[in-house]
Formats: C-alpha cells, sequence, structure tokens
C-alpha cells in the first residue's frame, strides 16, 4: 500500500531494523535450543548443520540477541513507562476484545498489553543470558560447579518457555490488531488507526504538527 499524505510516522528506519534483527535472532535462539531440548526436537538442528554446530551457536545467538535487545530497550524504554491509562486500559480489557471503542479508555503511544510484553521480555532476556553463560561449556564450564549448572538449565529453561510465551502473545497481538505488522515493515500509521487504538497518542502527534510544521516526520 502507497504511503498516504497524512500517514503518521510510528516507528523509525533505525527502530523497524533493530527489531527485526531482534525477531529473527530470537527465533534462531527458538528453534536452536528447542532442537538441544528433547530428542524429538533435534530434527530441527539439520537448519543448523546438525548437533554440533547447533551447540555451538546457540550461545552466540544469545550474545548478538542481547546486544540487539539493549539497542531496543534504549529506544523504546520511555514509552513502556507504566501509567494510570494502563490500569483504566487493563480494567476495559473485555471493550478491547470486543473492539468496542466508546468504552476503552483512550491511551498514549502504547497500551498495557504492549508494555507487559516489553517489561517481561527485559526481565526474561538478562536471566537467559546469565544462566547461559552458567552453562556455556567452553568458556565458563570449569569457572561453575556441576550443581550450578543443573540450577542454571533449570531456570534457563523455565526463562525460555516463558519468553515463547510472550513471542506468541506478542505475534498473535500484532495480527490481531490490522495493520499493526505495516507500521513496523514500513513504518507509518494512518490517522484513523492512531485514533482508534491510541488516542492520546495520535493528539500528541497532531498537536506536535500543528505546532511545527512536518507532516509524517514525527512518531
Amino acid at each position: 500500500m502507497t504511503r498516504p499524505a497524512n500517514a503518521i510516522t510510528r516507528y523509525s528506519v533505525g527502530n523497524r531494523i533493530n527489531h527485526w534483527i531482534n525477531a529473527i535472532l530470537f527465533v534462531m535462539l527458538v528453534i536452536s535450543g528447542l532442537s538441544m531440548f528433547h530428542p524429538i526436537l533435534f530434527w530441527l538442528s539439520g537448519l543448523f548443520g546438525g548437533g554440533q554446530w547447533t551447540r555451538a551457536a546457540h550461545p552466540w545467538f544469545g550474545v548478538c540477541m542481547v546486544v540487539s535487545w539493549i539497542g531496543m530497550f534504549i529506544q523504546f524504554w520511555r514509552h513502556n513507562l507504566p501509567n494510570r491509562d494502563d490500569v483504566a486500559w487493563s480494567k476495559a480489557i473485555m471493550h478491547v476484545v470486543a473492539n468496542d471503542d466508546e468504552e476503552v479508555p483512550p491511551i498514549g503511544r502504547n497500551n498495557a498489553g504492549q508494555k507487559l510484553v516489553f517489561w517481561s521480555m527485559a526481565l526474561l532476556i538478562p536471566i537467559l543470558f546469565i544462566t547461559g553463560l552458567l552453562i556455556w561449556e567452553v568458556y565458563f564450564g570449569k569457572s561453575t560447579s556441576i550443581e550450578t549448572q543443573r540450577v542454571a538449565v533449570l531456570i534457563h529453561s523455565l526463562c525460555a518457555f516463558a519468553a515463547i510465551l510472550v513471542l506468541v502473545t506478542h505475534i498473535y497481538a500484532g495480527i490481531w490488531i490490522r495493520h499493526s505488522v505495516r507500521s513496523m515493515t514500513q513504518g507509518w500509521v494512518t490517522p484513523g488507526w492512531a485514533w482508534h487504538h491510541h488516542r492520546k497518542w495520535f493528539r500528541q502527534v497532531i498537536g506536535y504538527r500543528r505546532g511545527n510544521d512536518s507532516p509524517g516526520k514525527h512518531s
């Protein structure tokens, strides 16, 4: 779809590149991790050249993921700070699901669900990284006891499971809310979309445009 003249920029090029690098690395971590989690999923290691290559690559995917996530955290943490609107939005969740605009309170750039996804990952990714280091046999195997590694494996697996659930929720919400995916692929949304889903943010953008004069360049 061609970008309309009155479109509103929601994500910059930098935002989107960072997001998709992060997403690709996360999927690679999930696939490679699952292939090592249970023998029935070992066939997935064929995507990385076999078991040994998968075992070697998985931790490095994690290192790259953390670097990418730090970039995302720096860019998005301010937009995900909790506020009173989140409580009101959460209480109206059934109206959100029913697409009943009249009963849904206006919100800013992100809703409570998006913030929950962000902060869930902000908690899980550092835990996954630290526990991953503890069980990275090549570099840290001699520095940690067997008991420590066993506990780390358990925590790592539980957090990975939780992160997969968060990822599935994130993807489902992105597909369920029409044109959300486009905002992360092409970077823009229509004024109607912004009004429908993020009314306070829409008003901020419109106010900013009226006070300045750079249509389509503000997020």
